[in-house]
């Protein structure tokens, strides 16, 4: 009999805010295929309002509520081009795994009496624009049991990526850096690290209309301000145990110019860049020698391995470890957190858990995400 076979398609729109990803994926029982993707970047005034509405303090409900809305409309765009693109009816589509845009994430770790975790990107509209079943809300129930509610990646990871013939690091660097430590007697481990992208990218967009440090040019420019390293490393997050997650709550640009302003050591704007990448190398690779043996291979994704200064960094601060991509592992780095909520929510559907309590802190495993019909 024929292996049962179904399409799915995750969406993913990650803190740096810089598009919609949307992955066309086919699974059977225990592997996967990527067929088809699609890139909706967002305007930069639409950027901005997710921007503005992740600073932390006092938001307009209104604003909220107009956003989700608006990116609700734009995540079923991407899905539909995606469709329309590889000729494929929403009928041949069994659901739709969308994370949505995170506006807030606040833990217990960032001293939050009541944690909370908000994305927005209104599934409701999704599903009706799309005519598929979307399921959307993944971390909310996480935290409910007493977890972090991320990182959930490190559930798809596990099941994918575990291998018995060698230890395994999946580390994503997206806006927040985070890993997921695979060793070959099958255990899991994962948490964030801290800033991956968010900061570089924050700081370089404060000097111009770049939205990115493309290879790490900038920073190359600039030399390590020491001093300024010193006092970023001194966040109380990067001596938390796991599991512990993060976000722009914890790490902004308010938060850079807080401790450039207390920097006396002479620097220009390319200095703080170097530094801000200096950083995320050094709490990544701190993060995989505290969690990760010697030897073990580390498959990087994200937006961060297209830096080529961060990446060339990682490698000169990992000296036991190989270190390559998820290229490797038959799937671009691009797109392992679009195929990763594909795969959420083919579990979602079929009523099995989503977390890894070792990962997130849950007390149980829990099917994660509310459902909404087409």
């Amino acid at each position: 009999m024929a292996e049962a076979k179904s399409l799915f398609i995750g969406l993913m729109s990650g803190t740096s805010a810089d598009s919609i990803d949307a992955g066309l994926v086919e699974f059977s029982e225990n592997s996967f295929r990527l067929l088809a993707t699609y890139d909706l970047p967002y305007d930069p005034r639409t950027r901005q309002k997710i921007f503005d509405l992740a600073r932390p303090g006092d938001n307009e409900i209104d604003r909220m509520g107009a956003l989700d809305r608006q990116l609700g409309m734009l995540f079923a765009k991407a899905v539909n081009q995606l469709l329309e693109e590889n000729q494929l009816r929403a009928e041949q589509i069994t659901a739709i795994g969308s994370h949505g845009q995170t506006i807030r994430h606040r833990t217990h770790s960032a001293g939050t009496p009541e944690q909370f975790s908000l994305q927005i990107g209104d599934p409701n509209t999704i599903a009706q624009l799309t005519g598929i079943t979307t399921v959307a809300d993944f971390r909310r129930r996480d935290m409910a049991a007493s977890g972090q509610g991320a990182p959930l990646a490190p559930t798809f990871h596990h099941a994918m990526f575990s291998s018995l013939k060698e230890n395994r690091c999946i580390l994503n660097i997206g806006g927040m850096a985070n890993i997921t430590y695979l060793p070959t007697d099958g255990s899991v481990l994962g948490y964030d690290t801290g800033p991956g992208n968010a900061l570089m990218d924050a700081w370089i967009n404060k000097f111009g209309t770049k939205r990115f440090d493309k290879n790490g040019e900038w920073a190359g420019d600039g030399k390590i301000n020491h001093e300024l390293l010193d006092t970023l490393l001194s966040h109380s997050f990067f001596k938390m145990p796991a599991p512990k997650s993060t976000g722009r709550e914890d790490f902004n640009v308010h938060w850079v110019n807080q401790a450039v302003e207390a920097t006396i050591t002479p620097f220009t704007p390319q200095d703080v860049q170097a530094t801000l990448t200096e950083l995320t190398a050094i709490t990544i690779a701190d993060a995989i020698r505290h969690s990760c043996t010697t030897g073990t291979h580390i498959y990087a994704c994200g937006g961060g391995v297209h830096n080529r200064v961060l990446f060339a960094r990682l490698a000169e601060l990992l000296p036991g470890y190989t270190l390559s991509t998820t290229d490797d592992l038959g799937l671009h780095p691009d797109w392992v957190e679009a195929v990763a909520f594909a795969w959420l929510a083919m579990r979602t559907l079929n009523k099995l858990p989503g977390n890894l309590p070792a990962v997130t802190g849950a007390d149980h495993p829990l099917i994660l995400g509310g459902v909404y019909f087409a």
